[in-house]
């Protein structure tokens, strides 16, 4: 018994230990429910009475050492771990990162939806990698008609012809193709065209488009349908005007400029001293896109509508770079805080 405790106090004495783990290995292989002090109490209950004073006190000692040696050495690889004084406080809560903020494409285009969404209509969604039927052919564009040069298109494939959609007109035929009458949606999307990138033109951009048929919709309930929108994005004071104009896809057709919110109709810089500014495209759906998505043009009729969302963002807020928009500049971006 004297040279077990013996031999595990010099072990104790003389444990080197190469990693943080060992020390906790050590420290069960010694005081754990089945350490060998443990296995050592086991053997004391079977000393004779008038030695376990003496050995008592032996195991006490050897219990508290291996303790003291343990905490020690737990101590010591703590602090050859510890950071430098120049590293810093450690425990000083870490600087705040910077936040970023919603874009005012998406904010603009949450208007416009939620406005029309007033109205009634649903959103609709759609590939943005579509083929030649769904961009121009249902829309009454020809094979060879001039119209499509108007849009200068990326093509993926040829024959069938693959492409990135030129507008969100595409989801409109799809909708047409797969729901009956009445229809009332808008096709918020991402579009592309091959255009050069300046201050006011860009490869990639926003549309919101919409689509209402049913029986008996007049050119009159398209005007209404738009003097609320532009009232509801620009102000009460807006107005707004219609311009005859030429889609295939609508007849008749009309461009339509809103009231400067900028001058209040007086003139400026922005709006070229007109008073005025263009804002969509619109029409009475040509009865031949009905008929080319199975809809009955004698029994019904409607109208379409489209706007580009950085075109109303850069009226709303006044930015005069459409590049600003995806430079993600968070300088820019957090301009329009106050906006959410």
């Amino acid at each position: 018994m004297n040279e077990k405790i013996n031999d595990l106090l010099k072990r104790v004495e003389e444990f080197s230990p190469k990693a943080a783990a060992d020390i906790e290995e050590f420290r069960i292989k010694v005081l754990g429910k089945k350490g060998e002090l443990n296995a050592l109490l086991e053997e004391f209950r079977n000393i004779a009475p008038e030695k376990k004073r003496e050995f008592g006190q032996k195991i006490n000692t050897l219990k508290s050492r291996a303790l003291e040696r343990i905490n020690s050495l737990k101590e010591e690889y703590l602090n050859q771990c510890a950071p430098s004084e120049s590293a810093g406080d450690m425990t000083r809560p870490a600087s705040a990162e910077e936040l970023g903020s919603r874009h005012p494409i998406s904010l603009v285009k949450n208007q416009i939806t939620d406005i029309f969404g007033r109205l009634g209509y649903t959103v609709a969604e759609g590939p943005e990698i579509e083929d030649d039927w769904h961009v121009f052919s249902a829309l009454n564009f020809p094979p060879e008609h001039p119209a499509r040069d108007m849009q200068d298109t990326f093509f993926i494939e040829k024959n069938p012809d693959i492409l990135l959609r030129t507008h969100t007109s595409s989801i409109q035929v799809r909708t047409m193709e797969r729901q009956k009458p009445p229809i009332r949606v808008i096709c918020p999307g991402r579009v592309f065209r091959n255009e050069a990138i300046s201050y006011r033109a860009h490869c990639i951009f926003h549309q919101v488009e919409g689509l209402y048929i049913d029986e008996n919709v007049s050119f009159a309930d398209m005007k209404q349908s738009i003097l609320y929108f532009a009232k509801e994005m620009f102000g009460e004071n807006a107005t707004i005007r219609m311009r005859p104009s030429y889609f295939p896809f609508t007849e008749p057709s009309a461009e339509v400029d809103v009231s400067c919110n900028l001058c209040g109709g007086k003139g400026c810089n922005v709006c070229k001293g007109t008073g005025w500014l263009e804002i969509m495209g619109c029409g009475m759906v040509d009865p031949n896109v009905l008929e080319a998505s199975g809809i009955d043009s004698k029994k019904y009729s409607g109208f379409a509508f489209g706007m580009g969302v950085e075109r109303i963002a850069m009226l709303k807020y006044g930015v005069k770079d459409l590049r600003l928009y995806f430079e993600n500049d968070i300088r820019f971006l957090h301009q329009f805080d106050s906006a959410l």
